[in-house]
């Protein structure tokens, strides 16, 4: 390559560099990726206290990498070139057999904040049973799916130790109040299950229906109900297309999508109530998130503070509430053939105190649910008071 040529490149290379940092600072921001479903960063405020402890500049990069022009594409182009290259693992996702991504493990470091809300869930609630469940996620439950370079933390120890260690708060708990507190396992039938279906998406973090289904059986026994079986519901797919939350991590426009069903019910006759959105409506489902990317916020109309369901068809008349993660909007249909009215309380917006609601509306019951990964990053947790 002769000089010239060389000049020629050099001086090619800047201008695309200066044309795509133009172009970034020009360009119209986003709020919010509907690829990532996701917040995006804003520009950070120029303080003498971030500046000095060097956050304004990570700030400041999140920033910028999150608006980059054509970002989505640089990112296609990445995975693309990394699973060309062999590699089975992007953005702490590992590729799988069967089409599977599957999220890395990491040890729990919250255990003292999540044993701290449970312990004040079971201490403050007065006359309510309660029922804790940590859903194991596809990491352990599809476990024979991973590569065999793939390398996490033990999910179902986590899951034992919370168990032990919150046990004799449990059961103090029940002794004091006169009342049942204890936990729920679904591992169990989550595994035996495995082979019968399909328990979770492959492009995404959470659930399936299928496998929501084969928790709330276990659930509605350790509450004293008979679950209703299979053939009692009617599945239908309502989506073929859905891309979820690990598809936008890695951009492998390969991977085919998921579909999603529901069981449908004609036991049911509900007003559900979303308060925060000044919305009732006779259905669990939002149909408009299915022409959406966040499909699974199909489930109970994406995230609220507060949703109150009345079922005039119910087989009691015990009220349950639920304290969760997004894992239980899909369970939720399940259980509100069982109980007259549902409470379910998502934390992370709810700013009031969950206990004195329960003590205060004639809460019967409570789920706290939540799957083993949000656990320990949902800040939620902390809001149960």
């Amino acid at each position: 390559m002769n000089r010239r040529i060389k000049n020629i490149f050099v001086i090619v290379i800047a201008a695309v560099t200066l044309g795509l940092a133009v172009a970034t600072v020009v360009a119209p921001k986003k709020a919010y990726s509907e690829n990532e479903n996701r917040y995006l960063e804003d520009f950070p405020e120029l303080t003498f206290d971030n500046v000095k402890d060097a956050s304004f500049m990570k700030d400041t990069e999140n920033y910028v990498s999150d608006h980059f022009i054509l970002r989505d594409v640089f990112m296609t182009i990445k995975t693309v070139y990394e699973r060309a290259t062999g590699r089975n693992r992007i953005n702490n996702i590992y590729m799988c057999r069967d089409g599977y991504y599957i999220e890395e493990y990491p040890a729990l470091v919250n255990t003292d904040r999540i044993e701290a809300a449970l312990k004040r869930l079971a201490e403050k609630c007065e006359t309510a049973d309660i029922r804790a469940v940590l859903v194991p996620t596809a990491v352990y439950i599809n476990s024979d799916k991973l590569p065999k370079t793939a390398k996490n933390d033990d999910q179902k120890a986590d899951i034992d130790r919370l168990t032990s260690d919150l046990s004799k708060c449990f059961e103090t708990a029940s002794e004091n109040g006169k009342r049942s507190v204890a936990f729920t396992d679904v591992t169990e039938a989550l595994l035996a299950a495995k082979d019968s279906g399909q328990l979770y998406y492959k492009l995404d973090h959470h659930w399936t229906t299928l496998g929501a289904y084969t928790a709330y059986k276990e659930i509605a026994k350790s509450f004293g109900f008979e679950p209703l079986g299979m053939g009692q519901f009617a599945r239908k797919t309502v989506s073929t297309s859905f891309k979820g939350s690990f598809y936008s991590k890695v951009n492998d426009l390969s991977a085919k999508p998921d579909s999603i069903e529901i069981f449908e019910s004609d036991r049911l006759r509900l007003t559900v109530d979303y308060p925060d959105k000044k919305l009732k409506t006779d259905t669990l489902y939002a149909e408009e998130y299915l022409s959406k990317k966040d499909q699974y916020s199909y489930f109970l109309n994406n995230q609220n503070p507060l949703v109150e369901i009345v079922n005039g068809n119910a087989g009691s008349d015990r009220v349950l509430a639920v304290v969760k993660d997004s894992y239980a909007n899909c369970l939720v249909p399940f259980l509100a053939e069982h109980f007259s009215k549902i409470i379910v309380f998502d934390t992370r917006f709810y700013r009031e105190s969950v206990t004195e609601y329960i003590n205060a509306n004639g809460v019967t019951d409570v789920l706290f649910l939540y799957n083993m990964y949000t656990i320990d990053t949902d800040t939620g947790i902390s809001g149960i008071k």
